[in-house]
């Protein structure tokens, strides 16, 4: 049976909606956070083949004794002051009791009462430029645990599934959770502002250094927390958390579509549910998960095997003067920079893009040619694969695309079919030009020899343009291109038509 739901702009007269977001930020360590093992959120162990970067901490194989990875502190440190937190003169370890079947030791280390940053706050930017200051609660230290592929159900999820295998590679990965406190007033833009929120986590880890930050491998995922309350009332609403999101597009359509279901529910006189659910990308829907445990029914206690975390005063210090330039500062140096109007660069900052357009311009393209490339073309591509647009290609790529137009090698026609070529894996750009053989035919002899042919079949066109009448250039000019699938230099076509007419 389908799933009711109101009118989101009903929902809204009805209801205030109040959002929380729990970020999850994959560190880009060369090894895990308490074992030696190598780190698989890391580029370069991406590709690893499963259970191959395992120690026997990551098993929870008897003896073994976790280590705190340094570099992970280093890095959580520099976050927490990246998103305006305290950084705590000592934070401990816990164990987080719960049912993983994932985790070889069954528990997970995390942070509980003393988290490593707490307190902040961070600037967000909306489409139209509205700043939104949204509150960090905390932001604390774990491990992520291992991945389990699902075999005989549909689409490899657990319902009807008759076993599931796991890969412990993950497990041990380090982990920073950022949470926010309870946002109030985002009102209908409370999707925008989530979607723009994890835009502005995810701006942060880059610019830091700190972690990949590749939606589309999972080094960023978002829990959607969702409650309403109705107008006039003090007392919150009973929240939902929608786990483990991985797109920004998603979270957006998460939490409306959150809105618009719990609006349906209460307004009928029934009551939400204390629950995960699971957000399907195909139906753009939520289903149920779990019954929501509070923090007592994890049973933390302090990890015995770990000593408390004492960064010196000194150490802050060094790692807040290293600081980069925030988000908010740096998208509005970059506007003036690149000369672009408010409704050129919101193009690029609405999609994420801004990463991107800015790596492409450094590898050599102008910034009306990086911005035209991802807000354009790769954007669409993405849309239709229902991909991020940063999974598709390299910036690098795009400007050396952008060089094969500008030096004659490729029209823009045939610079989209390269860059399909790039997308499916074929190569570099200059690689799928010359697998396809995609350039430009610029050979005077080539382009003779289809001019004459296209002449023949319209002889009338050249006493045209004798008669002064050189707009009729353009038929042979479109016939040369189309003999040609469009690979002819059509500027130096259109001065060897006219060349001939002179003769």
């Amino acid at each position: 049976m389908a799933t009711a739901l109101m009118d989101f702009d009903k929902a809204l007269e009805l209801f205030e909606p109040v959002i929380g977001l729990e970020v999850h930020i994959e560190l880009n360590t060369k090894t895990k956070m308490f074992s030696s093992a190598g780190n698989p959120a890391n580029e370069e162990f991406h590709a690893a083949a499963p259970n191959t970067l395992l120690a026997p901490v990551d098993l929870g194989l008897p003896g073994s004794m976790p280590v705190v990875n340094r570099e992970a502190v280093l890095s959580s440190i520099s976050l927490g002051l990246a998103l305006g937190c305290s950084i705590a003169p000592s934070s401990r370890f816990a164990r987080k009791n719960y049912f993983y079947p994932d985790l070889g030791k069954n528990y997970q280390i995390s942070q509980y009462d003393e988290p490593i940053a707490f307190e902040g706050s961070v600037e967000v930017e909306l489409t139209d430029g509205t700043i939104v200051e949204v509150p960090i609660e905390r932001a604390h230290m774990e491990e992520d645990a291992g991945k389990l592929t699902h075999q005989g159900g549909s689409a490899g999820r657990i319902q009807g599934a008759s076993s599931s295998l796991v890969d412990y590679n993950r497990a041990g990965v380090p982990l920073v959770e950022i949470v926010t406190k309870p946002i109030f007033g985002a009102e209908e833009r409370a999707p925008e502002l989530a979607k723009a929120y994890l835009l502005t986590i995810r701006d942060i880890a880059r610019s830091l250094g700190i972690s990949e930050a590749r939606m589309e491998r999972g080094n960023v995922r978002c829990d959607a927390n969702v409650s309403l309350r109705p107008r006039g009332a003090e007392a919150l609403g009973t929240r939902t958390e929608t786990k483990n999101v991985n797109s920004m597009r998603s979270v957006e359509r998460a939490v409306r579509y959150e809105i618009r279901r719990q609006a349906a529910i209460l307004s009928a006189g029934g009551s939400i549910t204390q629950e995960t659910r699971h957000w399907h990308e195909d139906t753009g829907e939520t289903s149920p998960g779990r019954p929501k445990s509070d923090a007592d029914d994890y049973r933390y206690f302090p990890e015995p095997d770990l000593l408390p975390v004492a960064p010196s005063e000194e150490l802050i210090e060094q790692l807040r003067a290293r600081l980069p330039e925030a988000p908010a500062a740096k998208r509005r140096r970059l506007k003036g920079e690149w000369g672009f109007t408010d409704l050129e660069f919101q193009d690029v900052a609405n999609g994420g893009l801004v990463d991107e357009v800015e790596a492409t311009i450094a590898a050599g393209a102008t910034p009306a040619a990086a911005r035209k490339w991802w807000t354009g073309e790769l954007t669409r591509v993405a849309n239709a694969a229902d991909r991020e647009p940063s999974g598709l290609v390299s910036p690098a790529h795009v400007a050396e695309l952008q060089k094969l137009i500008d030096d004659g090698t490729l029209t823009d026609k045939l610079a989209r079919q390269v860059l399909e070529g790039v997308v499916a894996g074929e190569g570099s750009p200059q690689e799928v030009v010359d697998a396809r053989g995609l350039a430009v035919v610029s050979d005077d002899g080539a382009l003779i020899a289809a001019i004459d042919e296209a002449l023949q079949a319209q002889p009338d066109v050249l006493e045209k343009i004798k008669g002064g009448k050189v707009q009729a250039a353009g038929a042979i000019i479109g016939a040369v291109m189309k003999s040609m699938k469009g690979q002819a230099d059509a500027a130096r076509v259109r001065e060897l038509i006219l060349e001939r007419a002179q003769a």
